[in-house]
């Protein structure tokens, strides 16, 4: 990995995978070892299986658990931050949190705008958790859904449009966003890096969508994975054994024909959403037959982890944007359905562990925790109102982890 000045280097899922290179956990904690001059790693422990019902509405229209509380952040259309005249963008949705060498962190947040009006926007928080920053980091582009974070701390924002392409974003507003076309031309949803193998993850919110993974030919100049050049690939399964093959999509800017219609066999999923990886193993939803998917990397099998048509406690409905407890733990967040976030606990356990009230119109977004996993982020798309210009990013603090 390169050094940058400033450059802000951990991610939610690197965070939940535990992985760390020299320099890359400022804040996380830990104590001095005199023997090797090393810092152990000291991750935050769960306590989702822990968490009550969920209480009456607050002030907010929060409903949370005992010993909660909520605050909003931002506001489509009004500046969040005193220090700056950034407009908090429309329509918030797929999101990520990177840590700042200064012990806070930035909420880095998509913009579902059409025609040309969508892009990211960024929350910038200290380490005692004020907002003391926002600026845009993508501008221009459409229909920006959701994404993901790299290892190596950046952002990757999907545009889920025909033909709709992946922007890779500096958290920090340093450096220019850039598109990777080698990602392919398709209808982008969210995005998923195996932090070891470099292997980019990808879902596509169609209902005759594929699952698809980009493999890059090497590293660039800068040390990171190279994602100008590669290998992009849908999936096949077949179901009689849950195994899982890859055949090679031949021309990813679907100049000639689209992506989903290159690979004979490619299997469909309807409405890919959220995507994460955690332990060799890549979670995704697809919200059009609400299920969540699990895929092992390791021996390539499919399988289905969630299916509210079959599931025991089918509380699941709608099921969207994805992220991790800081052990790993499933974090699915709903468009319709009650308004809930839910966690996949440690146990098996489907615990709701937020619910908005009065945001029938509207769908939760952008999910992620602070570094310390002591506060969830979140976005109300439309508000109450039902308008993507009426969109609230909540911040819900409270004993989540350890």
């Amino acid at each position: 990995m390169s050094n940058v000045s400033r450059r802000t280097v951990i991610g939610t899922m690197l965070y939940a995978s535990g992985l760390t290179s020299a320099g890359m956990l400022s804040g996380c904690g830990g104590s001095s070892n005199s023997s090797s001059g090393t810092q152990p790693i000291v991750r935050p422990l769960s306590l989702l299986d822990d968490i009550g019902t969920l209480l009456a509405p607050d002030q907010n229209g929060v409903m949370l658990p005992l010993g909660f509380s909520s605050r909003i952040v931002a506001r489509s259309g009004e500046a969040p931050a005193s220090s700056s005249d950034y407009i908090w963008h429309d329509a918030p949705d797929g999101a990520a949190i990177f840590e700042t060498e200064t012990g806070g962190w930035i909420y880095a947040s998509n913009s579902e705008r059409s025609d040309g009006r969508g892009g990211v926007g960024a929350l910038v928080f200290n380490a005692a958790g004020s907002v003391i920053d926002a600026y845009s980091i993508l501008s221009g582009t459409d229909r920006n859904c959701a994404g993901g974070a790299t290892p190596w701390g950046t952002w990757l924002s999907c545009e889920e449009a025909s033909r709709g392409g992946v922007w890779e974003c500096d958290p920090n507003g340093i450096n220019p966003a850039v598109k990777r076309p080698s990602l392919g031309a398709f209808t982008h949803e969210a995005v998923a890096v195996n932090p070891t193998t470099n292997i980019l993850y990808m879902t596509e919110d169609r209902s005759s969508g594929l699952f698809y993974r980009f493999i890059p030919d090497g590293d660039s100049a800068a040390g990171t994975p190279d994602l100008t050049s590669g290998k992009l690939q849908a999936a096949i399964v077949d179901f009689s054994t849950n195994a899982v093959t890859w055949g090679d999509v031949s021309d990813p800017l679907a100049d000639s024909q689209s992506t989903r219609h290159q690979v004979e066999g490619a299997t469909e999923f309807n409405g890919g959403e959220g995507i994460v990886f955690y332990d060799n193993v890549v979670s995704f939803t697809t919200k059009g037959d609400n299920r969540i998917w699990a895929y092992q990397t390791d021996n390539e099998i499919m399988s289905v982890i969630y299916d509210r048509d079959t599931a025991q406690n089918p509380i699941l409905n709608g099921v969207d944007n994805m992220t991790l407890s800081k052990e790993g733990e499933l974090i699915i967040s709903e468009d319709g359905g009650d308004s809930q976030i839910v966690a996949i606990t440690k146990t098996g356990r489907l615990l709701p562990i937020v619910q908005l009230v009065g945001h029938d119109s509207s769908e939760l977004t952008g999910p992620a925790f602070s570094p310390d996993g002591k506060r969830l982020y979140f976005s109300s798309q439309r508000g109450t109102g039902g308008d993507s210009d009426e969109g609230l990013t909540f911040e819900v603090s409270g004993p989540f982890h350890s």
